[in-house]
């Protein structure tokens, strides 16, 4: 068989190029969008009639190759996401989150406990016992040891020459996000909501394709709390809501206690105070006014019984207000958990490395 090889077509690689770029911006559209495809697309033909995207773009071919690649498709009620594309905005979350941190850095989960079946391989060495994983074998090392006891005249392994490595232990983890969906996420000309959905979707595309022993799960709280599935976040926006801080820990803790899971944690992302609390009798209380001390008492209330059921609170604050974050302060000692306070352009790599060293130190 003879095959003839031609100088590449630089053209092709300007259309997979032009292809690519167009592809991560309607993603990033469709997260702003709460993903919406139609008004994506509004969007995306008014940025070229104003400019921003070459006029030779060829926008309805583009479109008819997403529909082609099943990643959108039409309804009576006009153009959608398909659950592949659902899937490529958490893959495309998960990729631009870790971008810049270094290859190979998202591996297991390890303990202190060192033991059998971990991915981990340590420095130490040790005789070979009966039950050991073969994989564990340091085969250089083994026939080393074989070289020493037969001065070389003799290359055949016994077991008592055998070497084995120790491992980290593994362990799975259960974890909430507990994302704040009230009206200041939007506010002030700041958008706070995309970036928290996009960590939710990267932790989820993570857990799903790495972890599958591990369990996630997204509560989201504003004046009261709700679960939502995986599939659902890339069309949760923040409302017309206050901030129930106590719901939504009350909710993420129950959901918690319903795990399996060796190890829990709580990622509480907010950007404000806790305005309104669920009394006794079932009535909200609010008071948008400051600082109410009941409501911070019983949202403090809260973390401490998440502390003693166990469950750590983590706390990204996506706001610079020493006011508020005397609150967090409060209850990261309460909870004794931990705190960042962080903008909405670096929220993912703090959750994402902390999500892996938490379980590091929280084995017993």
């Amino acid at each position: 068989m003879h095959y003839r090889y031609e100088k590449f077509d630089d053209s092709i690689r300007e259309l997979l190029k032009r292809y690519d770029d167009l592809r991560k911006l309607f993603q990033e559209l469709l997260m702003r969008t709460n993903g919406d495809v139609e008004e994506a697309i509004r969007f995306l033909r008014a940025l070229q009639e104003q400019g921003y995207l070459p006029g030779d773009w060829d926008l309805d071919e583009f479109l008819a190759k997403l529909e082609n690649d099943e990643i959108i498709q039409r309804t009576p009620q006009g153009r959608v996401l398909t659950a592949k594309g659902e899937k490529g905005l958490r893959a495309s979350s998960l990729e631009s989150i870790f971008e810049g941190l270094r290859v190979g850095g998202i591996g297991g989960h390890p303990t202190p406990h060192e033991g059998q079946g971990g991915r981990e391989l340590l420095p130490e060495r040790r005789p070979y016992e009966f039950g050991d994983d073969f994989g564990a074998i340091d085969f250089r090392d083994s026939l080393l040891n074989t070289a020493r006891r037969t001065h070389g005249e003799e290359l055949i392994p016994l077991e008592q020459d055998l070497s084995v490595a120790e491992t980290e232990a593994q362990t799975s983890c259960a974890t909430v996000i507990l994302i704040d969906v009230s009206h200041s996420m939007v506010l002030y000309g700041e958008d706070r909501i995309t970036p928290a959905k996009k960590v939710a979707m990267a932790l989820s595309e993570l857990i799903l394709t790495r972890y599958q022993k591990d369990a996630l799960d997204i509560v989201l709280f504003g004046d009261e709390a709700q679960r939502v599935e995986v599939k659902d976040l890339p069309y949760i926006g923040a409302g017309p809501f206050h901030t129930n801080t106590q719901e939504g820990l009350r909710f993420a803790r129950r959901v918690l206690e319903r795990r399996h899971q060796s190890n829990k944690q709580i990622f509480l992302i907010t950007d404000g105070k806790p305005t309104v609390i669920r009394l006794a009798d079932g009535q909200l209380y609010r008071n948008v006014g400051g600082l109410d001390p009941v409501i911070v008492a019983r949202t403090l209330d809260e973390a401490v019984m998440c502390r003693r059921r166990r469950i750590p609170i983590t706390t990204f604050m996506v706001a610079d207000d020493p006011y508020l974050k005397s609150f967090v302060t409060q209850l990261t000692e309460k909870n004794r958990g931990r705190a960042y306070f962080s903008s909405p352009d670096d929220l993912g790599s703090y959750l994402m490395v902390d999500f892996l060293r938490n379980r590091k130190k929280r084995v017993r």
